[in-house]
């Protein structure tokens, strides 16, 4: 029987893709529980990724800092998400930005080679790689759409509407530097909203 974890990684995972009970059996023997506490690391720049990870609770925030020390946020991992430097993680290369938890967090993570054994060992989780990437480019494509074209308010709203309820969660000068502008112009578009 799995426990309360694993149950939510295989409910994902199934939303993903019909899975044969015995490939479903293999979660909790290749998948580890690991918890980071709020400001806990899963990957620093500068590292080899080695796993995936998979957020059962809490909350992870990705970004870069660049030679000043700012930092950019370049998205938020909540519950019910996959998350790894992935780049880095195909290319065995030094991975440029952070995952860190901005809540304490449980993460159910696998090994990178682990992972590829899976995918060789049988087709429903080549399908679910395919989604997982599918999915991921699709993310970056609007990601960049939203950037290059978007104005400030419409992105702070297209923010809300893709996490909902993740503004009560994170701090507001960690939404501004996703949005890509300063804490300063995040009060003023709420407070035009609220006025609206």
């Amino acid at each position: 029987m799995l426990n309360p974890a694993y149950l939510r990684l295989s409910s994902v995972l199934q939303t993903l893709v019909e899975m044969p009970a015995d490939e479903l059996a293999k979660l909790n023997s290749v998948f580890q529980e690991i918890t980071l506490n709020t400001g806990e690391f899963l990957v620093r720049t500068g590292e080899i990724p080695s796993r995936i990870a998979f957020v059962v609770s809490g909350l992870l925030r990705l970004y870069y800092v660049n030679s000043a020390g700012s930092e950019f946020t370049k998205s938020f991992c909540p519950e019910n998400h996959f998350v790894t430097a992935y780049g880095a993680l195909i290319l065995q290369q030094p991975a440029n930005f952070f995952i860190e938890a901005i809540e304490d967090s449980l993460l159910l993570v696998i090994d990178y080679s682990q992972y590829l054994q899976l995918c060789a060992g049988n087709s429903c989780w080549q399908e679910i790689n395919h989604k997982l990437i599918e999915a991921l480019f699709l993310k970056k494509e609007k990601r960049e759409a939203e950037l290059l074209l978007d104005d400030a308010t419409t992105r702070y709203k297209t923010f809300l509407q893709e996490y909902p309820n993740l503004d009560q969660r994170v701090k507001q000068y960690h939404i501004a530097s996703y949005l890509g502008i300063s804490p300063v112009s995040l009060s003023r578009i709420r407070k035009n909203l609220q006025n609206n």
